[in-house]
Order: structure tokens, then sequence, then C-alpha cells
């Protein structure tokens, strides 16, 4: 697996032309993402889209990697192996001050997964503490989920969040900022 800081792939796109896919849901790269960079998303990532790169080097960038890193797997089954991902995603790009496009804030999958687990839980919390023991199985679906998704990096939540329409659509999304 090929990485690069996000401080040496912002030198390159001074003297070439640079092929960074930002592989979050569109609500993720409207809300910000690093100049220069074209959304495809994760789910919509088809290989025959890139035969345009040749074999130029392509730059994958997420939120923190894990998506980039699928991405790239993904890439690799297809016969590319001229990838990289971009060290620390969009939060290192972030943190570097380097250039970046803003839009709408926009809540990101992992969080949108945290409130969703989190709340199922203390549903299940409620139920049981209203009388009802059957509480306790949404509670252990939740830590089940959780659990399976720190053993495999794969989140089944995500993967259906992702596709949810306010993910979709940048101005559909009903989650920003007043600014």
């Amino acid at each position: 697996m090929q990485t690069i800081s996000a401080t040496a792939l912002s030198s390159l796109f001074k003297h070439n032309n640079v092929h960074l896919i930002d592989v979050r849901t569109p609500a993720e790269f409207g809300a910000l993402h690093a100049k220069g960079a074209v959304n495809i998303p994760l789910d919509k990532l088809e290989p025959s889209a890139l035969a345009h790169c040749n074999d130029e080097p392509v730059y994958l960038i997420c939120k923190s990697g894990i998506r980039a890193r699928k991405a790239m797997d993904k890439l690799a089954q297809a016969g590319f192996s001229n990838t990289f991902e971009v060290e620390g995603g969009t939060d290192a790009w972030l943190n570097a001050k380097l250039p970046i496009q803003q839009g709408r804030k926009a809540l990101g999958l992992e969080q949108q997964v945290r409130i969703i687990v989190g709340g199922m839980a203390l549903i299940g919390a409620a139920i049981v503490l209203a009388g009802q023991p059957a509480g306790l199985v949404l509670v252990a679906l939740m830590g089940g989920g959780l659990v399976y998704a720190g053993i495999t990096d794969t989140c089944g939540l995500a993967m259906l969040i992702a596709k949810a329409p306010w993910n979709q659509n940048v101005k559909a999304c009903p989650v920003h900022s007043a600014a």
C-alpha cells in the first residue's frame, strides 16, 4: 500500500496534472474538500472510469484513510498498481492549511453512524427501564454491530447511510450551518 503526505501531494499539484479522487459521500465532499479533488464516492467507484489515467498515479483521499484504502483495494483488484492513499485524509489536508474548497457544513458518515448507534442504544436502554427486557436485544444488536465493524473494518450501517438521499445531494442535505 503506497501513501503520500498531504503536503507532498500539494506540491505535486504545482508541477503536474494530478488525479486526486475523494471517495467520500457527495455531501461530505460538498462541505469541504481538497482543492483540485474530484468526487467519486466509494460505492460508485468503477475502475473503468479511470481508464483515462493510463499509468499515471491516482491519489485517493477520504476523511481519515479507511475508505481510501478500500478504494485502493478495489482498484488493485482491477489491475491498478499506481495508486496512493493520502495519509490522514482531508483531516491532514486541513491541518496542513492546504488549499480547500468549502461549502455547506454536513455531518460526516462516521458522525452519522455514531448518532444512530448511540440513539438506538439509548432507546433500547429506555425500553429496558420501562420494564421490557426485549430492549436488550436492540442494545445487543448495536453492540454486536460495533464489534463486527471494529474487527472487520467494515461497517454495514455506514455503507447503508452513505446511500441515503441526504448524503447524495449536497443541496438536499438537511444538516448544514446557517453560515
